[in-house]
């Protein structure tokens, strides 16, 4: 898909996609390290894919200039975008952050860009990582 077709699509739509993605990355690498306890595992996978994590890592992503001014435009014009739905568990502000951070992955795997998704993605399981030390 090119990144011309991939833009018209809604950025609610991209983070929906980009929400999926980052799950499945965060359970692999939990898999792979830590096989086991399933429920044990779901709690290590909320730390990463929560609205709180996403929103951590993205800004710092940003603070550090790690992301790519176009991968930035893609997040901005996600979190900005204005949607009538509300979070149930989450700040709103970082609800905002975290769907700009979601549309941006659903946008890399879109575009079949998996190397710059799992950078991006291996990136912000660091940074929560080091959060939470």
């Amino acid at each position: 898909m090119t990144k011309a077709e991939i833009n018209r699509f809604n950025t609610t739509t991209l983070a929906y996609l980009g929400d999926a993605v980052f799950e499945v990355i965060v359970r692999e690498k939990i898999v792979r390290e830590k096989p086991g306890d399933v429920n044990r595992s779901h709690h290590t996978a909320v730390r990463y894919v929560s609205a709180g994590g996403q929103a951590k890592a993205a800004k710092v992503m940003i603070a550090e200039n790690f992301l790519t001014e176009e991968e930035v435009a893609i997040y901005k014009k996600a979190r900005n975008h204005r949607t009538l739905s509300r979070p149930q568990h989450a700040d709103p502000k970082e609800y905002k952050i975290a769907t700009g951070f979601e549309a941006l992955l659903g946008f890399l795997y879109l575009a079949d860009d998996r190397e710059r998704l799992r950078e991006i993605a291996s990136e912000a399981v660091r940074i929560v990582d080091a959060a939470g030390r």
